[in-house]
């Protein structure tokens, strides 16, 4: 059983001082959360682990809005996630962050790297990533085998965007050949973006430590891995200890209570998509044709409680055997982050591999 961690303040702490004014200690406590929040922020787009990411990011927007946050470090710290949530859901061409629906997430983020300029130390760190945020909107597009869209994103970023002129030069040039593949794409990939907007956050975390909660935390808990046990006679009774009138039937296991869980292991929906328009740092937005069209293609069997799969296209397949060649035979976790299978695993792209091999649509 994992050891009980102790929340309650230091005993030194004195919770009846009225000389401090409540909302100070609320505006300190309420960017402790947020440095907190914003560290998992980080540490989640490290990992690539997106459902944590979409979890930390709901909380960060909420605890954005309080009136409490002040300050540009903190008003800059909401727009630097705002910035990760559009980069993590890059190649999701469905999602929106902006009112326009031309404005895919890349090219959301690249509009919002620009107003990050100043949290930036190195200016080679910036250009390098303004260029790959500006290759990766179009190579995505490519990726996904949607030539019209890459071509609206160059004529989007030539009105909108500074563009340097030998990029657009090169872009225009793997554009008419409509090659993902092309040398220029891969030496300016996804995965490069990735690792260098991470080098940017532990830079930026270096210069604003964020990591006071955390530290906190990490010493409460390392405190309280082997905690002394108090006697009957010492002590208040804890929350979770049952009151002297039933100690009694608790030693003879008739009313033995388990503790409660304060939190639940699962994180519910806070927002549902209708609500992303009101808020700063917008999460992942479905347009609503998309999800009737998901609801109705979607079929429920009461036999097995499973949902019915969807067919495969000639255009998933298309998806199924550039990954492979791009990455190799197995590497189903790698493809599925390069193309969109419509919610399909690794193990359904591996069974319909088997079915195009015996089919001999691949060799």
């Amino acid at each position: 059983m994992d050891p009980e961690v102790n929340c309650e303040p230091p005993e030194d702490v004195d919770n009846t001082d009225t000389n401090v004014d409540f909302s100070q200690v609320k505006t300190v406590a309420t960017g402790w959360m947020l440095d907190f929040l914003f560290v998992s922020l980080c540490r989640s787009f490290k990992e690539n682990n997106l459902d944590e990411f979409k979890d930390t990011i709901s909380a960060i927007e909420a605890i954005s809005q309080s009136p409490a946050l002040k300050g540009n470090l903190h008003n800059e710290k909401v727009m630097i996630c705002g910035f990760l949530a559009r980069v993590m859901h890059g190649k999701q061409l469905d999602v929106r962050f902006d009112d326009d629906n031309k404005v895919m997430p890349l090219m959301s983020a690249a509009k919002l790297w620009t107003t990050l300029k100043d949290t930036v130390a190195d200016e080679a760190l910036f250009k390098n990533i303004t260029v790959l945020l500006l290759v990766q909107s179009v190579a995505v597009c490519l990726e996904k085998g949607q030539k019209s869209s890459a071509s609206s994103v160059l004529k989007w970023f030539e009105a909108h965007h500074e563009f340097p002129q030998n990029l657009k030069t090169k872009l225009s040039t793997v554009l008419s050949k409509s090659d993902s593949y092309h040398p220029f794409i891969m030496s300016f990939s996804f995965s490069r973006l990735l690792e260098t907007v991470q080098s940017y956050l532990d830079a930026y975390l270096e210069k604003n430590p964020s990591d006071y909660l955390l530290k906190a935390a990490a010493k409460n808990v390392r405190s309280s891995k082997n905690p002394e046990p108090l006697k009957d006679s010492e002590g208040p009774l804890s929350a979770d200890e049952p009151p002297a009138k039933d100690k009694q039937k608790s030693k003879n296991g008739s009313c033995m209570r388990t503790k409660r869980k304060l939190l639940s292991t699962r994180s519910p929906e806070v927002w549902m998509p209708e609500s992303c328009k009101k808020v700063k740092v917008c999460l992942t937005k479905i347009p609503k044709s998309e999800l009737c069209e998901m609801t109705s293609e979607t079929v429920t069997d009461s036999s097995n409680n499973r949902r019915a799969r969807k067919k495969w296209t000639a255009q998933l397949d298309k998806y199924l055997k550039d990954g492979v060649r791009r990455h190799g035979l197995g590497k189903w976790s790698r493809i599925l982050q390069d193309y969109d299978f419509e919610g399909r695993t690794g193990v359904m792209l591996k069974d319909r591999w088997r079915i195009l091999m015996k089919a001999h649509k691949v060799s």
